[in-house]
């Protein structure tokens, strides 16, 4: 285990103040661009005006005849774009990955008959959330938890670059990623797809991301690169339940502190598009909630992108949520709220009724030439009247070496270790091990959903040129080294629930166990996506529990493999393994990085990015709040709370140990208008080379409202030699420091703050 030295001080904010946010216009309007728009305005018919409002799904243009091979209905097309003048259609055709050229294919055919309907291009959206997820050959990166696992800003950003690149190489100008959602219950059956528990590494990732699609000039999107849409605006991931797309109860103070914050910068970083949360906070749908869509995102940000639906959620605030008695009236709350595009998505009722509504005067025409005007900007920003396809064959670095390279990279640096008593870990060359787990040769676990499917169920069959763990492992190990009995499998049959297993076989993994030097447990979830991954109980199945004690009880040690898009309760077979790694989701090349790093090929570097809980009713975050964490309490009642935690928030161990030293502050007493600047010496004092993950907490002392206990306010990511020192510099805004208060306004109050960069803590003044 690392041994690492910290240092803690005291900096005094010497007089306290209250201040509105400020934020500048995030995009620079650009002239020639709104001249284009007030011009085509003012020739478009009502209809087409809707019709640019209105996304539809793929399959409702695709010739259904011969489901092994898409192709386009000409009849149906004609009535979506050719009647209904639709701007713009989504999603994977037949719900399967597709060649880069049957994309391209598809959308000149799109194209063509949008210029020939109206002169006006349409604009293709996909999910491709964590690399070329929805394109054979594509290169595929590690889930966004994964990383924000690195600390890396500059890896997801590259790997954001080579996305836009690939994605621009099928025709498709429009991804909706990244997900900045953030992830602070385990429960919730989308918390891998965001960056984890902290808005600051999910503001941080996402910005980076947001340069890495779009280029550094939001007005003009280069032949590069294609325009985003953050997801999904906001607060998805904290529901009551657990359990995706139902209630929130956010008070107005995490709101406006925590979940909008990723939203905020990554605006301020010039991301042209945001999707919606498909839920509802205190009762009033996202859909339909003008303050948060028009208030905070368009008019405080003096904000000119645009904001799309989720999935059919227009139409759920009356099927589902019952603010609208009918289909119409939730077309109005919508659109009225601040709705620009409405991912309808199968038929096209939408646009006959929101064509009533506005002859109606229950939608102004002002609204309806804002929400176009939002459309036409982003089709201009990307240059789709200039060029509404291209050639593909320019795009000669799809899926390359180079790609490969950072995509094996980002896995590498995204897979924590947790434990390595006895530095087991890492494994000899000629270890003799007993491969095994329902994760251990399985390429959909790897990575998860929106993988070539929604589900990520089509990936054993679409990944085959890549690795599982066992190929890995036999690749690195040698297949005479590698002994592999599952003892647990996941069913395979069309229509079983992503966690249904198959009765174990766990005695034969034990009778397997007798020939080997090492157990490793490749355990943890099958892949899901969305509503269909609720859970009702957090701990780990109980047959992979079962597989790893009774191979524990061989008496060979136990290495655990956690395969898993979010924390999975393990507390009752920890104890039992001499090691633990966490893999999550690195998709493709994550069993390669595994191997690489199980025998020292390569170094642990990264950090859990959210709290791994340990008990089903401890589920907490590294923010808490004080009384959340308290011995006994004097008196005749034995009052106390304790958090109960498997591994902290930033936790994560190597192959050689890093000492900290010489944390300084330029300004220990400062103002309010004040730019501090940190620096810390960081030595790698052990025998290795490797990376470290460098944390900046702060902790207001005290407050008005009870502070939160600490908050990431920085990091960076180094890379050492053994015995080598380098000092890392973080610069931080006194307003950084800021929170909000009871009365919803920014505070930044006169007092003390502790500042942690670390684990262990020594007082300097």
């Amino acid at each position: 285990m690392n041994k690492k030295i910290s240092t803690l001080m005291a900096c005094t904010l010497i007089a306290g103040t209250v201040y509105a946010q400020k934020v500048a216009p995030a995009i620079p309007s650009d002239p020639t661009i709104e001249k284009k728009i007030e011009k085509l305005i003012k020739k478009m018919t009502l209809e087409e005006k809707i019709g640019q409002m209105c996304e539809i799904t793929i399959d409702s243009v695709t010739d259904m005849s011969s489901p092994g091979d898409f192709k386009l209905c000409p009849a149906k097309l004609d009535n979506v774009i050719g009647n209904y003048k639709v701007g713009s259609l989504l999603n994977v055709p037949l719900s399967l990955a597709q060649t880069k050229e049957k994309w391209a294919e598809a959308i000149k055919i799109i194209q063509d008959k949008s210029m020939e309907s109206m002169g006006i291009p349409c604009i293709y959206g996909v999910d491709q959330i964590h690399g070329t997820t929805y394109t054979r050959g594509g290169t595929m990166f590690p889930q966004g938890i994964n990383m924000a696992a690195t600390f890396n800003r500059e890896l997801v950003r590259y790997a954001a670059e080579i996305c836009a690149y690939e994605t621009k190489a099928c025709c498709i100008p429009w991804n909706y990623a990244p997900v900045v959602d953030l992830g602070r219950d385990p429960r919730w059956a989308r918390m891998w797809e965001g960056y984890g528990e902290d808005c600051y590494v999910n503001s941080e990732m996402g910005k980076a991301a947001v340069l890495g699609f779009q280029g550094n000039d939001p007005n003009n999107i280069g032949e590069y690169h294609v325009a985003v849409s953050m997801k999904h605006y906001m607060g998805y991931g904290v529901t009551i339940s657990g359990k995706d797309r139902t209630p929130s109860s956010i008070s107005d103070i995490d709101m406006r502190e925590k979940h909008f914050a990723p939203f905020l910068e990554t605006v301020r970083a010039g991301a042209l598009s945001v999707m919606v949360n498909s839920g509802l906070n205190n009762g009033v749908p996202f859909h339909a909630n003008k303050e948060l869509l028009t208030g905070w995102l368009k008019e405080d940000l003096n904000w000119d992108g645009m904001i799309v639906t989720d999935w059919a959620d227009i139409n759920n605030l009356h099927v589902r949520d019952r603010v609208a008695e009918s289909k119409k009236e939730a077309i109005k709350m919508a659109i009225n709220a601040g709705i620009d595009m409405s991912m309808v998505p199968y038929e096209l009722s939408f646009c006959d009724y929101l064509k009533e509504l506005v002859n109606e005067g229950e939608v102004s025409m002002e609204r309806i030439n804002d929400a176009v005007s939002r459309v036409l900007r982003l089709k201009f920003r990307l240059g789709l009247f200039d060029k509404p396809y291209w050639d593909i064959t320019k795009y000669d670095r799809f899926a390359s070496p180079e790609f490969a390279a950072v995509a094996l990279q980002a896995a590498e640096e995204s897979e924590v270790l947790l434990k390595n008593n006895d530095n087991i870990l890492p494994l000899a060359k000629n270890t003799k091990i007993l491969l095994t787990g329902p994760n251990a040769d399985n390429m959909r676990c790897l990575n998860g959903g929106w993988s070539y499917s929604w589900q990520g169920h089509k990936a054993d069959e679409c990944a085959q040129d890549y690795n599982t763990i066992r190929e890995a492992f036999e690749n690195k190990f040698g297949k005479e080294n590698i002994i592999y009995s599952a003892g647990v499998n996941y069913k395979t049959e069309a229509g079983s629930s992503y966690w249904a297993e198959y009765t174990p076989k766990i005695e034969d993994a034990v009778k397997a166990a007798a020939k080997a030097d090492v157990i490793v447990a490749c355990i943890g979830e099958n892949s899901y996506c969305e509503t269909p991954g609720n859970l009702t109980d957090l701990n780990l199945s109980a047959n992979q529990k079962e597989l790893v004690k009774a191979l524990a009880a061989t008496g060979k040690p136990v290495v655990i493999i956690l395969n898993q898009g979010r924390p999975r309760l393990i507390g009752d077979i920890e104890p039992l393994a001499k090691a633990v790694i966490n893999i999550s989701l690195p998709s493709n090349y994550g069993a390669d990085a595994l191997a690489n790093l199980i025998t020292g090929d390569a170094n642990f570097s990264g950090k859990l990015p959210f709290t791994y809980p340990s008990l089903i009713n401890s589920l907490t975050t590294y923010d808490y709040k004080p009384c959340e964490n308290i011995g006994q309490m004097d008196g005749n009642y034995n009052y106390d709370s304790v958090l109960d935690l498997q591994w902290p928030f930033g936790y994560g161990l190597s192959y050689t140990t890093y000492k900290y030293s010489n944390l300084k502050v330029d300004k220990p007493v400062f103002a309010p208008a004040d730019e501090l600047t940190f620096t810390v010496d960081i030595t790698n004092a052990g025998k290795v080379k490797g990376k470290e993950s460098v944390l900046l907490y702060s902790s207001d002392l005290y407050a008005s409202i009870s502070p939160d206990n600490i908050r990431l306010r920085n990091f960076d990511k180094v890379e050492l030699n053994p015995g080598e020192t380098k000092t890392v510099t973080f610069k931080l805004k006194a307003s950084d420091l800021a929170f909000v208060g009871a009365d919803n306004k920014w505070r930044l109050e006169k007092g003390d703050f502790r500042i942690t960069c670390g684990t262990e803590k020594l007082i300097v003044n």
